[in-house]
């Protein structure tokens, strides 16, 4: 190989290097964006040019496509985005349907973060807090794997105690109960 060969060959291949960098950067962004990035502010972002951002977008758009992947990189609204493939249309909306169902309301909200705070904890006790009858709450929250019956308290009319389960954790994205913020950061909120 002639020197001025391997000059050439070791520049293809740190274009080549740098081009799967800042792919894999854009990438990076596009998943956060959660809506179409301008290439303005992905310039803004990359300190790339346009001409390089809009090569690259092109790149990964066609690698997308030819992969056959469940999301593709879209061109919408003078932007770019990350979307879904239609060819998978189907199990999206089966998963929309299954997630739907899994969504709390504010009074399973709160509900679930008196129990999270307080566990072991009565339905009493938690209808106390609230200020309301919580019985549908609760058996909707059992129902849903988010909390359940740990034992019963030693009372009269030994009530059940309700305590979080790995649902719970995994519904927030929690490694264990240490990860809970401070329930002092929600009382300072309140009289602030």
């Amino acid at each position: 190989m002639t020197p001025s060969l391997n000059f050439k060959l070791f520049f293809d291949i740190l274009f080549l290097v740098e081009d799967f960098q800042k792919k894999a950067i854009l990438e990076t962004l596009l998943f956060v964006a959660g809506e179409p990035a301008e290439v303005g502010i992905i310039m803004k972002a990359t300190e790339m040019h346009e001409s390089e951002i809009k090569r690259l977008m092109n790149e990964l758009m066609s690698d997308y496509k030819e992969k056959n992947s469940g999301i593709l990189i879209a061109e919408i609204a003078e932007g770019y985005q990350m979307v879904t493939n239609p060819d998978f249309a189907i199990w999206v909306k089966k998963f929309k349907n299954i997630n739907r169902a899994t969504r709390l309301s504010q009074s399973a909200f709160e509900t679930l973060a008196i129990v999270a705070y307080k566990q072991p904890i009565t339905r009493l006790e938690v209808d106390q807090l609230r200020g309301v009858n919580s019985d549908g709450v609760v058996k909707g929250l059992v129902d849903k794997r988010l909390i359940k019956i740990t034992g019963k308290r030693k009372t009269p009319g030994r009530p059940f105690l309700y305590s979080t389960t790995k649902g719970f954790l995994r519904y927030l994205g929690l490694k264990d109960l240490g990860d809970l913020p401070p329930i002092s950061d929600f009382l300072n909120e309140g009289t602030t």
